[in-house]
């Protein structure tokens, strides 16, 4: 990849200092990480102190990451991606992919509306990726105090792999304020593992591909453990106060850590065509009318790999719902 020059660098480089980076990191600290990673990977460390110094400090990101939506009520997060004009959206969408979704659905196992409702709360269909640099946001975080930093930095390494991999300009793509890129969203290390080329035409382009997205989201799902055909989550109700002992954190991966027949064991009232033995977990989420219990299985667990988020999950369950709902009629 050819070396780029940002106006003012070459010569700041020249003296050794690197005055264009982010804020919150030191010129040192910059020169270290790109020595380190030019050295991992045999890249030229000159070019990746180059890039590195055209970052530029992004408080927008901070404050953003500080304050998610994932934090809201689920009745607020779901009003959110559960609008008519989203579900419309997708509608359109869905026809005017129709044969695409399709084969994606069949390769991977991942059933169509669920494929087009990751794209739909990731990107609102590809529309909306985000208004950071990608460089950026993962120079800031990685440089800052936030408790994560280490793994953005971990994400700045994978980002500026992917840009020499893909022969990108590493400062012009832009993404999410946490470093997610392209339509499905992926962060860096993500799309160096599981974006696939689904096209064959040679290249995994997230950024711009209809087919390159749904096939990596597809693909995504599968390779986490996605389960063909299988529910992702019930509503329930329950007696009694023992059920309380089993609910799982709504903030990490929902893992279906015990069975139907213990759940029913503690009071909850299980639908029948749910096998005694089937993996669930049980968790509460805040209703616009009061608290809301569900049974979560696998395939929830799987979209909880995506993002670790409850809400996040079952705002794709029920998006993925709506469409094929809207599309059934």
């Amino acid at each position: 990849m050819k070396p780029l020059l940002h106006h003012a660098v070459a010569a700041l480089l020249c003296g050794g200092a690197l005055l264009g980076a982010t804020a919150a990191a030191t010129d040192t600290e910059l020169e270290r990480f790109a020595e380190a990673v030019a050295e991992r990977h045999d890249l030229d460390p000159e070019h990746l102190r180059t890039v590195l110094a055209a970052a530029e400090h992004d408080e927008r990101v901070l404050e953003r990451i500080a304050s998610p939506a994932e934090g809201l009520p689920w009745h607020e997060y779901r009003d959110i991606f559960l609008t008519k004009e989203r579900i419309d959206a997708g509608a359109d969408y869905w026809a005017e992919h129709r044969e695409l979704l399709s084969q994606v659905s069949e390769e991977h196992g991942v059933a169509e509306p669920v494929v087009l409702a990751i794209l739909g709360v990731e990107s609102y269909f590809g529309t909306r990726r985000g208004e950071h640099r990608v460089l950026d946001a993962l120079t800031t975080l990685g440089f800052s105090d936030h408790p994560r930093a280490g793994f953005f930095r971990e994400e700045l390494e994978a980002f500026l792999l992917l840009s020499h991999e893909n022969a990108w300009d590493p400062t012009q793509p832009t993404g999410s304020y946490a470093g997610a890129l392209g339509k499905p969203q992926f962060i860096p290390s993500s799309y160096r593992a599981y974006a696939v080329d689904q096209d064959g035409d040679g290249r995994r382009d997230l950024l711009d591909n209809p087919a390159d997205a749904a096939g990596s989201a597809a693909h995504y799902l599968a390779r986490h453990g996605w389960q063909p055909g299988a529910p992702v989550a019930v509503t329930v109700s329950a007696e009694g106060t023992a059920w309380r002992d089993a609910l799982a954190a709504t903030d990490r991966p929902v893992a279906p850590e015990h069975t139907v027949d213990e759940l029913k064991e503690l009071g909850v009232e299980v639908p029948e065509r749910l096998d005694g033995d089937t993996p669930a977990a049980l968790i509460e989420l805040e209703g616009a009318e009061g608290p809301e219990l569900w049974l979560t299985l696998q395939n929830f667990y799987v979209l909880t790999r995506y993002n670790h988020s409850a809400l996040y999950a079952m705002a794709v369950h029920q998006l993925a719902e709506a469409l094929a709902e809207e599309r059934s009629e």
